[in-house]
């Protein structure tokens, strides 16, 4: 039985959304299996911020808002709020993890896939792997 849920971290969505990323090919092939496979997908509003800028530097507004907008219209997207507990728990990721460069949006996810029981994320970010999660692809 599939898991219900995995994460989807900036570096995947910003795959999906432009073209002329490394990753392009590989998310938009993985992408439609995961909603098969997935009741629904997880993300964080820090990833959402995350990728709408990173979005909107590289493709520019139109996309930016299209992504937002999908985002927020779809029944399949969990999005989890950064919270005061989840920011803690980050914090002491990053400090247990002194060796990494993990981010603090990294940090979060990770506590919010801990506190979520989430085993998995759609990511092209060996952090998770780093963290104890796998990676699809």
């Amino acid at each position: 039985m599939e898991p219900k849920t995995l994460l989807v971290d900036t570096g995947a969505w910003y795959a999906l959304a432009d073209r002329s990323d490394r990753h392009h090919a590989k998310a938009v092939a993985v992408y439609p299996e995961l909603l098969r496979k997935r009741r629904y997908l997880t993300t964080t509003n820090l990833i959402v911020a995350e990728t709408f800028t990173l979005i909107r530097r590289a493709i520019g507004h139109a996309a930016a808002i299209f992504f937002l907008s999908s985002i927020a219209a779809s029944p399949r997207v969990m999005k989890i709020y950064s919270d005061r507990t989840l920011e803690e728990t980050a914090e002491e990721i990053l400090r247990k993890y002194q060796d990494q460069d993990f981010s603090f949006t990294d940090a979060v996810s990770f506590a919010a896939m801990q506190r979520g029981r989430i085993a998995e994320a759609f990511s092209f970010d060996r952090h998770f792997k780093t963290a104890g999660f796998s990676l699809i692809p």
